[in-house]
């Protein structure tokens, strides 16, 4: 059986997929090890009997997959249906055990975090938000001054979604546990593309997604450090060590632990042929008159290059290479379609206009020189064909 990477019309004779910070084509192997836990082994890993417990020791195959990768325990893995879900368990849980009301973040998380923040804000919490310097680094010396006795929680993510900023999480985590607080990041961005180590880093909880990373959707897993005590957000039967009830998405957890355990021998290789593709895009690009580089020269994630267009409106650009068979984006995929600017893009001071006429590139490890070729042909092309 042959298993597309991607969805390619008949009509299309060359393409370049560049939106892997929205999502990845899932890897063949993913596809294979997930098959059967719709098909034969379908069983419920709640179930006392033999199909049951096929499904629940998939289950626990995996954990012990994502903790190889994570370089944790497998108690300390909690499967959840996304980035999204963990982010939201990480922060509702973490502040309802606390006692404490101060949580503190950045300026350019994803809205993942940014939205229970402000439910949170509305609950009676102090939220304080970090600025970033115009490549989107956080100020860690403005985290140091917000950081109190009465600080719950510290989360920022570990690479942006958006403009590929990577974060220096470690000196972070430090100042937050200085006060006792715990340390957050959101690492579905940098998850199998930066250097992360969970006890090194300092880091108490850290979410994932299984879809950028050559996985499933709906999938994904929140690492929550042995000792840190959070309180669940989803009432039930108490799967998922009573932090995460329903019904495990067996296949799923199955793709997300394969999806883990391919990326893991090869990161090192694959990270440096990613950022020399990239370094390559952005050279090129900024050759483009009225083009300019959003984020980071350097410490920037390997697949992001992120640019802007003097008179061009990005989603206008986005489309103008779709009908060209490169997919870009003009956005994380969270907001694409909305009128408004991105946060990231003003956080870092672009103008309204500015950050309207964004466009990001992103590659993964399947990303090939053809794909990169493909798009150097056609950006120069697309950029004068909406100029005008």
């Amino acid at each position: 059986m042959i298993y597309p990477r991607m969805h390619i019309p008949d009509e299309m004779s060359r393409m370049a997929y560049l939106d892997n910070a929205g999502t990845t084509a899932v890897a063949k192997e993913v596809i294979d090890e997930m098959l059967p836990y719709f098909t034969a082994e379908y069983g419920n890993p709640s179930s006392i009997h033999t199909m049951g417990d096929a499904a629940a020791k998939a289950i626990s195959a995996s954990r012990k997959r994502m903790s190889a990768a994570f370089g944790c325990r497998p108690s300390e893995i909690i499967f959840t249906s996304g980035g999204t879900e963990a982010d939201n368990l990480a922060l509702f849980g973490a502040v309802a055990n606390s006692g404490r009301k101060r949580i503190i973040t950045s300026a350019v998380e994803h809205s993942a975090v940014l939205e229970p923040c402000a439910r949170l804000k509305g609950m009676g919490y102090k939220v304080t938000m970090i600025p970033v310097d115009k490549e989107g680094f956080v100020d860690v010396n403005e985290v140091a001054k917000a950081a109190d006795k009465d600080t719950a929680i510290v989360s920022v993510m570990a690479a942006n979604n958006v403009i590929g900023t990577i974060q220096p999480i470690a000196e972070i985590a430090e100042i937050a546990h200085r006060h006792g607080a715990l340390f957050h990041t959101d690492a579905v961005q940098a998850f199998t593309k930066t250097d992360i180590d969970v006890a090194r880093d300092g880091i108490d909880m850290m979410s994932v997604s299984g879809h950028k990373i050559h996985g499933p959707k709906g999938i994904g897993a929140l690492y929550v450090r042995n000792g840190v005590r959070i309180s669940p957000v989803m009432l039930g039967g108490g799967q998922e060590g009573g932090l995460r009830s329903s019904t495990e998405n067996v296949p799923g957890i199955v793709g997300l632990g394969k999806a883990a355990e391919l990326a893991m021998p090869t990161m090192g290789d694959d990270v440096k042929r990613m950022a020399k593709m990239r370094d390559a895009v952005i050279e090129e690009t900024l050759k483009i008159k009225g083009s300019y580089l959003n984020g980071p020269a350097e410490k920037r994630l390997c697949g992001n290059a992120h640019f802007g267009f003097d008179g061009v409106k990005g989603n206008d650009l986005v489309l103008a290479l779709s009908k060209m068979n490169v997919y870009v984006s003009a956005a994380s995929a969270c907001s694409a379609g909305s009128t408004e600017p991105s946060h990231v893009m003003t956080a870092i001071g672009r103008s309204q206009s500015e950050a309207l006429s964004s466009l990001r590139v992103s590659l993964s490890r399947y990303t090939t020189e053809d794909d990169v070729g493909l798009l150097l042909d056609s950006l120069p092309k697309a950029v004068n064909a909406v100029r005008k």
